[in-house]
């Protein structure tokens, strides 16, 4: 029986040996934190509650000090300041996006071209139909034939050399 109180003693006394090792603090949603690492950089001195057993806590000064050590210091993104593969990919995205934008507004002009050397085609179509003098006749808005009288055809030119002008360069 001694010697069982003796080995429980022992394993208590070692528990809380390595409990001693525990950092304790306050969170910033006033949560107690209990851990065997140090707590994060964002949480206040003044919110350590325990530190572990050798741990060497900075006097106030020694704390401005080194805090003035390490603003000088500047900070260098861990892969030394290349730029990272995110980078790389995001900057092959963005090309690949301007290549197809340059490709569909290639595209659209080309369309824009081809409407036009369809229309200036028509409109020199219908400008020699006027200039030759033969009888044109429409459709009305009752379904009707009508023939266009020389007030009508001469509107009718001026619009048809209007699409010539603006079309036919």
């Amino acid at each position: 029986m001694k010697m069982l109180q003796i080995l429980l003693f022992s394993a208590l006394s070692s528990v809380c040996v390595v409990a001693s090792a525990q950092w304790q603090w306050i969170d910033k949603d006033g949560h107690k934190v209990f851990s065997d690492r140090a707590p994060p950089a964002d949480v206040p001195d003044k919110n350590v509650i325990k530190r572990p057993a050798g741990r060497n806590i900075l006097a106030p000064a020694d704390a401005a000090a080194s805090a003035d050590t390490a603003a000088a210091v500047p900070t260098l993104p861990a892969n030394g300041g290349k730029a990272s593969g995110v980078d790389k990919e995001l900057e092959e995205k963005k090309k690949q996006t301007a290549d197809a934008e340059a490709a569909k507004r290639k595209a659209e002009e080309e369309r824009v071209t081809k409407a036009k050397i369809e229309n200036c085609a028509r409109a020199k179509q219908a400008k020699a139909s006027f200039d030759s003098g033969v009888r044109i006749s429409r459709t009305n808005a009752a379904g009707e034939r009508e023939i266009m009288d020389d007030a009508a055809r001469a509107a009718e030119q001026k619009r048809i050399q209007g699409i010539i002008t603006s079309d036919c360069k």
